[in-house]
């Protein structure tokens, strides 16, 4: 086997880090000016927020109910302490995104570092997706992804307090991770360690009331604006159910639909991990639940594959079926390469562009999204579920010898 050292894995993440900067330079150069964001698939929420939500002046995240910033207060208060380093705020958009790019450049590192540590055959995958590449620097995602990929190291380690608690983090920097809990509660109940189950959920539940209840007592509309903003939206870019109003199938109540869509995803991977014949690892089992949860979720942003790539990676076996895989992941890979470049031609349409997709394309791109997702999912399922050891399996396991130095 093919061994890779920790400066290789950091040069490859880096370089990865700088061509997505180079695809965002062409914005940074031209002030963030519209339709550019869009033609030129470089749009940013960095300096997009820095100014829509009051970062320029160094506003109090939350002291607004209806322009309060539309994170958990994790993200917040990196939206806010990083406004404080820009020295002449009016102009100071390129030097905002510049600073948050700088460190999650170096979160992205630290997460190829990890997934490397975890999955030593297949960590390259991870910067070497082009659909990873392109969506670094949209939002500040990788502060929550490198959380929950951290606390998924430790509880396979089973060092579960530690665990517990940077998930607790994790939930209050961008709260989709609080699917995890969801295997997380499956695996404890399977080895029947009830106990454990309950301390688990008291460590991360509590970490994630003690890092907003600040936030709760001094500026709860604010704090709730975040809550009642996701509650409220109806069919957003990405999702499934955008993609059905395009074709003309509206649906009225759609939180009860996506609810429902959620829990009946949510029952058939309980169904399907008892069906395993021992109990999987939560590196083995978080990307389908995370995936249950994008597909049916009311938006579906494109930078949501960095939520799915660490984990599907380390989802992905350490046999001769994890090599079979890889045709697999890069045509999901290309699914999500077509809707990321198709959600900015999309917009460009309403913009004073003089082209852009048509809705039709645009709703086809969401769901050859979708279907790419899940077949690599499904494929996932199937090579996992395979217990018999094949000749090159066998041959595979007899040349393995760690890999990550």
């Amino acid at each position: 086997m093919l061994k890779f050292t920790t400066k290789s894995v950091i040069f490859l993440a880096l370089l990865s880090a700088l061509f997505s900067f180079a695809k965002f330079d062409h914005c940074r150069n031209s002030g963030w000016a519209t339709p550019d964001v869009y033609v030129h698939a470089c749009y940013s929420d960095l300096p997009a927020l820095f100014g829509d939500r009051g970062l320029i002046t160094h506003s109090w995240p939350y002291s607004s109910s209806t322009n309060a910033v539309e994170y958990p207060p994790g993200t917040a208060m990196v939206m806010w302490a990083t406004s404080w380093l820009v020295p002449n705020p009016r102009s100071g958009y390129t030097r905002y995104f510049d600073i948050n790019a700088a460190l999650i450049a170096l979160l992205f590192i630290g997460a190829v570092l990890l997934v490397a540590k975890m999955n030593p055959r297949f960590w390259y995958l991870l910067p070497l997706s082009p659909a990873v590449v392109a969506s670094l620097y949209i939002n500040w995602d990788l502060w929550a992804v490198i959380s929950a990929v951290s606390a998924i190291y430790y509880f396979d380690r089973k060092r579960y307090d530690l665990s517990a608690l940077i998930l607790g983090v994790s939930i209050a920097t961008k709260f989709y991770p609080i699917v995890l809990l969801l295997p997380v509660v499956l695996i404890f109940y399977r080895n029947r360690e009830v106990k454990k189950l309950l301390r688990y959920s008291l460590y991360s539940l509590g970490t994630w009331l003690i890092l907003n209840l600040p936030f709760i007592v001094t500026t709860p509309t604010g704090w709730w604006r975040f809550f009642k903003l996701n509650s409220n939206r109806g069919a957003d870019f990405g999702s499934l159910w955008f993609g059905l109003n395009l074709f003309g199938v509206r649906l009225s109540n759609l939180n009860y639909f996506a609810t429902i869509s959620f829990l009946v995803g949510a029952a058939a991977f309980t169904y399907y991990f008892f069906l395993l014949k021992k109990s999987p690892t939560l590196a083995q089992v978080a990307f389908f639940i995370v995936v249950i949860f994008t597909s049916t979720s009311k938006v579906y942003s494109p930078q949501y594959v960095l939520w799915l790539t660490p984990l599907a990676i380390l989802a992905m076996p350490h046999s001769y079926r994890g090599l079979l895989l890889r045709r697999d992941f890069w045509i999901w890979q290309a699914g999500e390469g077509i809707y990321h470049l198709a959600v900015w031609e999309y917009l460009a349409q309403y913009t004073q562009s003089h082209f852009g997709l048509p809705e039709k394309a645009y709703a086809l791109s969401i769901f050859i999204r979708l279907a790419t997702t899940f077949w690599f999912a499904a494929r996932l399922i199937q090579a996992s579920s395979t217990r018999e050891l094949t000749p090159q399996d066998l041959e595979f396991l007899s040349n393995e010898s760690g890999g990550y130095a």
